[in-house]
């Protein structure tokens, strides 16, 4: 299950994509990568029938044609980009796409976060959730979006939830402070804060690097002995 901050972008709505495909490709120069992978749609459908009846402003999503081959939905390179690493080799692994919403409170985010860790745990499976998301985005001077000095603070904010096992205390920084670092990041990471006040995890931060204009983090989250038992 993935979310991703360039895929639809719901005004005022978060999303389930309910395609029963999703594909795309992702090309640099002469180099080109594709991918494309089945959707779980009963889990999909849980996750959209949990969030209506809680009053969350979440709609499903389909693509081309109401099911079959054309029902495709393209894959943007926020969800491209990690699967590929997380399917490898097992290519008939399904997946689910969510889609965040900066219109919304934060609390909305989180909120559906909880819905898609309790539709997740009621299926007895393995299930993944990854928050692809770029951190701030204004490091640079040179980059398209200037450089601001929050940039880095919020990063370092990030990175010491992310060690400090306190995700939600990203949800605390000022709406201005956020606008001005430009992240692609809050909305998804709040999600995964909300699912893990339903699962449990402790988290290790893997890398976090600034290539570029913009940040990287890259962590993971794993159960605690407590979810693992119930």
């Amino acid at each position: 299950m993935i979310a991703s901050p360039h895929n639809l972008r719901l005004r005022k709505h978060l999303g389930v994509v309910v395609s029963e495909n999703c594909s795309g490709k992702v090309s640099e120069g002469a180099a080109e990568v594709s991918l494309s992978a089945k959707c779980d749609l009963e889990l999909g459908d849980k996750i959209l029938q949990g969030g209506e009846r809680l009053g969350l402003p979440v709609v499903g999503a389909n693509y081309g044609a109401l099911e079959g081959p054309a029902s495709d939905l393209p894959m943007d390179w926020g969800t491209l980009v990690p699967l590929w690493f997380f399917l490898g080799k097992k290519k008939s692994r399904k997946i689910i796409v969510v889609t965040p919403c900066r219109g919304i409170p934060l609390e909305v985010n989180y909120e559906f976060g909880k819905v898609i860790a309790r539709e997740a745990e009621k299926t007895g499976r393995k299930v993944a959730f990854v928050a692809s998301a770029d951190q701030a985005h204004a490091h640079s001077k040179s980059g398209p979006y200037g450089y601001s000095e929050t940039a880095s603070e919020y990063d370092r904010i990030v990175v010491d939830a992310i060690k400090s096992n306190h995700l939600a205390s990203i949800m605390k920084m000022e709406p201005s402070f956020v606008e001005d670092a430009k992240p692609d990041s809050l909305w998804q990471m709040t999600m995964l804060a909300g699912a893990l006040e339903i699962v449990p995890m402790k988290g290790e931060l893997v890398s976090y690097q600034v290539p570029t204009y913009f940040g990287m983090i890259c962590a993971g989250y794993s159960r605690t002995e407590s979810s693992v038992l119930g």
